[in-house]
């Protein structure tokens, strides 16, 4: 006797994070009730995919910097940058183009710059009051791969051998005698 099972077989631990609100932080707590209220009483996938990333984890919330959110704001006159995460300063870029931002964060120097500018940086509750829906926006994300993503590990499961592969140590030197012995070489020991 067999189990009854649907197309794409038994899906198991993937239950939707957006459950419940894991986030300590109250100022994010009260954008996802704000934004679930929107995304449910509006036609707006704009508001749906904000408080998904307003759910999400700060590693899948990369920060974004001036000299790419400039780019994409090229020839976008009247839009609003919207950045679920961080904005920072990026000092290679010399002339910071004036522009409306919100984000859920600025760097001091990145707000002083695009101040200076002529523009404004705005937050999620100021947005929805100009635009509920979205509209004039435009959506955008930082680059998911950083460097410090070499160091994070458990990308499949805490139990699963394979966790720790390719996961950079933190090490004081890159030389024979720094973590390199048990664990790291195959005729010692073994090897991860």
């Amino acid at each position: 006797m067999g189990i009854d099972l649907k197309a794409g077989g038994r899906k198991v631990g993937r239950s939707s994070s957006m459950k419940s609100v894991k986030s300590q932080n109250p100022y994010t707590r009260l954008l996802i009730k704000l934004y679930s209220f929107l995304a449910r009483r509006t036609d707006s996938p704009f508001c749906g995919v904000v408080l998904k990333r307003l759910h999400m984890s700060k590693a899948n919330r990369p920060p974004i910097g001036l000299y790419r959110l400039a780019k994409f704001m090229q020839n976008k006159d009247g839009k609003t940058a919207v950045i679920v995460g961080k904005v920072t300063d990026d000092v290679r870029m010399g002339v910071c183009p004036k522009m409306t931002v919100c984000a859920l964060l600025f760097t001091t120097q990145a707000r002083a710059r695009i101040e200076a500018a002529g523009g404004e940086c705005i937050t999620f509750d100021q947005l929805a009051l100009r635009s509920p829906k979205g509209a004039n926006t435009v959506l955008l994300r930082g680059p998911k791969w950083r460097s410090i993503m070499a160091h994070f590990g458990h990308s499949t499961s805490v139990d699963n051998p394979h966790t720790h592969d390719g996961v950079k140590p933190y090490t004081r030197a890159k030389g024979r005698k720094f973590e390199k012995a048990r664990g790291r070489r195959r005729s010692n020991g073994f090897k991860v």
